[in-house]
């Protein structure tokens, strides 16, 4: 187990550093991933990743997919379609 220092210094331990080839100077890159931290060794993707806002609009258009979808299906649902759900319970069943 690592210890924090006054400095906020920690040692990465000798095994995982050696299974992940990280070499004195190496970059490592802190993530935040909800109740624990993620260690990336190399250079910080963290700005590949999208903005709020950008998170939102794809969330924007994604409720709105799922709208239209729900829309398609509220439609169909008053057509005809030949049988009943009660027919499928009764299907293959003796008579």
């Amino acid at each position: 187990m690592s210890r924090v220092t006054s400095k906020r210094q920690v040692t990465i331990p000798k095994q995982l550093a050696d299974q992940y080839r990280i070499e004195t100077g190496d970059e490592i890159s802190w993530v935040a991933e909800g109740d624990a931290i993620r260690v990336v060794v190399g250079p910080s993707t963290i700005s590949d990743a999208p903005t709020v806002e950008e998170r939102l609009e794809l969330f924007d258009r994604a409720t709105e997919r799922q709208r239209r979808r729900r829309g398609v299906a509220r439609s169909k649902k008053g057509q005809d379609r030949g049988w009943t759900r009660e027919e499928l319970y009764d299907r293959g069943l003796p008579d």
